[in-house]
């Protein structure tokens, strides 16, 4: 029997806070090994989504799917949504690695101990092995020297990128980036996105929020649009970007500046 490719399945997704719906019936399938980018106009719901798909927020209604496991919640025998116990919640998330805006590195402890810490604490294991562990990833990212430096004696892009490191280490089957290079200049920028390429390039199934525009034309498999909540339009990026373009995608690629938009096919 064929293995199914898909790594993340949203179905019919509603987020509300209080009053305000954020996300309208979101329905997106990504499969694995694949790059998928969120863009749209801030406000669009894009980090709502991601934030869902990482149990970090409830969804209000519907489903997802994280290699054919229900996250979170599942449909019981007469339809009504049942929650799941906190365990299978909790292995279910496992698979699943997330970077954010912010670096979120403990300022006490070196590169090294940021990376091996839920190794020795959550995964139990002995400190040799984990540090071991959290010294390959940093060679992976480029900063196995840097191993025994603070946050504060280290660039946003080093701190970034031990914030991948880290996520790494606990070997998830995805990964989820949330505007990982919002708070960088161009040059540091650059440093992110090359790790980022090089995971693409090894097949991690990653899932991108970002106004890189030139980022998601050239690494992503599939980009989607987002706008008020609701998916607006889910493509290649040639699709996406080729033209002619959808009307929203065209004004919005319009008003927006990015250093990236020379690249767009």
């Amino acid at each position: 029997m064929a293995m199914n490719p898909t790594a993340i399945s949203v179905r019919n997704l509603h987020k509300s806070f209080g009053a305000t719906e954020v996300l309208k019936g979101i329905d997106l399938e990504i499969e694995r090994g694949q790059v998928t980018c969120l863009i749209g106009p801030s406000g669009s719901g894009k980090s709502t989504l991601l934030r869902c798909i990482a149990f970090l927020e409830e969804a209000t209604s519907g489903t997802i799917l994280v290699e054919g496991q229900p996250l979170g919640f599942e449909a019981g025998p007469d339809g009504a949504r049942l929650r799941l116990p906190a365990a299978r919640i909790r292995e279910v998330r496992a698979q699943i690695g997330m970077c954010f805006q912010q670096f979120n590195l403990w300022p006490h402890m070196t590169a090294l101990g940021n990376v091996s810490e839920a190794l020795k604490t959550v995964r139990r294991m002995p400190r040799a092995q984990a540090e071991d562990k959290a010294m390959a990833q940093l060679q992976k990212v480029g900063l196995e020297e840097r191993a025994g430096h603070y946050p504060s004696q280290l660039s946003g892009g080093q701190q970034q990128r031990v914030a991948i490191a880290r996520a790494l280490a606990c070997d998830p089957k995805i990964m989820l980036f949330d505007e990982p290079t919002s708070s960088l200049d161009p040059e540091l920028t650059g440093e992110v996105l090359n790790v980022m390429r090089a995971l693409a390039a090894d097949g991690m199934t990653m899932v991108v929020v970002s106004h890189e525009i030139g980022f998601a034309a050239s690494v992503g498999h599939r980009v989607t649009f987002l706008d008020h909540g609701k998916l607006i339009l889910n493509g290649t990026p040639q699709e996406v970007f080729g033209k002619p373009r959808h009307p929203r995608v065209e004004q919005f690629l319009d008003t927006y500046l990015d250093r990236g938009a020379a690249m767009l096919v």
